[in-house]
């Protein structure tokens, strides 16, 4: 029986894929990979993310540093992040349902709070910060240890592959949800234990894993 749900931010909660991707587009010349066009998203939709780094042909020690910058930037752009249509209504009726609910992100928690307190959404029990893009499910795993709570009282909802694969990683359940980065064939190929297309959704597949 699920205990606590944690979720991904961009792409799961805040829709922020034309942001990030103008911001990394205008990052591109200072870090040396380039641009991507419009009439490329549905190809990179279907990368994991190993695959869009190489694809980018940015420098994997730069990466970090890449994340770093896009943090900053995104802060000074707060105000037209908004969050996906129902999705603040599908977190209110998880918590008053008792759920333990938290955020795993790779998006900085300064970033992540003037959102959900612009949305007077501040109900969250935990919300962590990931330092780099592979390491949630070591937040995962701490936080299970942390709160003594069992892996498969966990479940993570994301809307990328590599969120499927930090769940698998931290011996969780996995929720991918459709509205977000990756397209829904790339998702299905990872086997998440859910895939939901519209944010309603979650309510019932979770109440049933």
């Amino acid at each position: 029986m699920i205990k606590t749900i944690i979720f991904d931010f961009d792409g799961t909660l805040a829709d922020t894929f034309e942001l990030i991707f103008a911001i990394t587009n205008r990052l591109s010349i200072e870090f040396g990979y380039k641009q991507t066009k419009k009439e490329e998203i549905k190809k990179i939709e279907k990368l994991s993310p190993i695959e869009l780094i190489k694809e980018s042909g940015i420098s994997l020690f730069k990466v970090p540093f890449l994340l770093r910058k896009i943090r900053t930037e995104f802060q000074k752009e707060i105000n037209n992040v908004r969050l996906f249509s129902g999705i603040k209504e599908v977190l209110i009726s998880l918590k008053l349902e008792g759920y333990t609910i938290g955020i795993v992100t790779s998006n900085a928690l300064d970033n992540v709070e003037l959102v959900l307190q612009k949305y007077d959404l501040l109900i969250f029990d935990f919300i962590v910060s990931s330092k780099t893009l592979f390491s949630k499910h070591r937040a995962i795993e701490k936080y299970s240890k942390s709160e003594n709570i069992q892996p498969e009282e966990i479940v993570y909802v994301g809307d990328e592959t590599r969120d499927i694969n930090s769940a698998k990683k931290a011996k969780v359940k996995a929720i991918a949800v459709t509205w977000g980065f990756n397209s829904r064939e790339a998702l299905s190929e990872y086997k998440p234990d859910a895939l939901v297309d519209e944010p309603q959704e979650l309510i019932e597949v979770i109440n049933k894993l």
